[in-house]
């Protein structure tokens, strides 16, 4: 074995790292776009009694307050079992919230100025920005929401937090509140309609349904894996190197 093949191998699965990163959470462009995810969402009174369930050993209390469903294009996410997200799951024993997307669908999917628009989550807020004023006077705040998303159910649980960037989406539940008593007094709400801004203004979905209609940069994506796996190759392979002897 040429000694050389580990770096080689190593560096190509550096760069194949790097590309993933910077393409893996592409925007689809306008013609990719599902039909369904022009449309507006969906929302309709309910009567429903407050029910408890458990997650993270809390229980909660959930009282939904409307029926919602959602079709969106996800713009960005935050993952609230990430290690460095203490207000979730340390201050707030919140585990009911396990992720939160935001979305962007209608009159936001009708040209490919999203395309050119930085979207980013923080623990609380989805943002959306661009340096172009053309661009961003083609864009509709009413047609973005950051929704936190909550379940106790491990399949979903699974489905929302696999979800990424430029991934077509359906949900389907209840715009509700939450609270629990555990540690500390928490209540959490929500927004009832698109047009609000600032606190209060996320959508907090009790999650009965979640589908990813159309996965987006597949192949960027097993990148991204494939790359690991090499690192860990070119370990492999310089660890059964011959050793040399020492020269004199």
């Amino acid at each position: 074995m040429t000694r050389h093949l580990p770096g080689l191998v190593l560096a190509a699965s550096l760069f194949a790292i790097a590309a993933s990163l910077a393409m893996r959470d592409r925007l689809p462009e306008r013609n990719a776009v599902l039909p369904a995810l022009f449309e507006e969402p969906a929302q309709s009174d309910v009567r429903a009694r407050p029910f408890e369930v458990t997650a993270g050993d809390v229980r909660y209390t959930v009282q939904p307050l409307q029926a919602y469903e959602i079709h969106g294009l996800v713009v960005s996410r935050h993952d609230t079992s990430a290690w460095w997200d203490v207000l979730h799951r340390k201050d707030w024993n919140d585990h009911l919230n396990v992720a939160d997307l935001c979305v962007i669908w209608g009159a936001n999917l009708r040209n490919d100025a999203y395309r050119a628009m930085r979207f980013w989550s923080e623990v609380f807020t989805c943002n959306a920005g661009t340096d172009s004023n053309a661009v961003w006077r083609q864009f509709d705040p009413d047609a973005l929401s950051n929704n936190h998303l909550l379940t106790a159910r491990p399949d979903l649980v699974r489905t929302l937090r696999a979800v990424r960037p430029g991934d077509q989406i359906r949900i389907r539940g209840f715009l509700a509140e939450y609270a629990h008593e555990q540690g500390r007094v928490f209540r959490r709400g929500t927004s009832l309609v698109r047009t609000d801004r600032g606190n209060g203004a996320c959508e907090t979905i009790w999650v009965t349904d979640a589908r990813v209609l159309r996965t987006a940069n597949r192949g960027w994506r097993l990148l991204m894996l494939v790359a690991l796996a090499g690192i860990v190759l070119s370990v492999l392979l310089w660890w059964r190197l011959p050793v040399r002897p020492a020269e004199r």
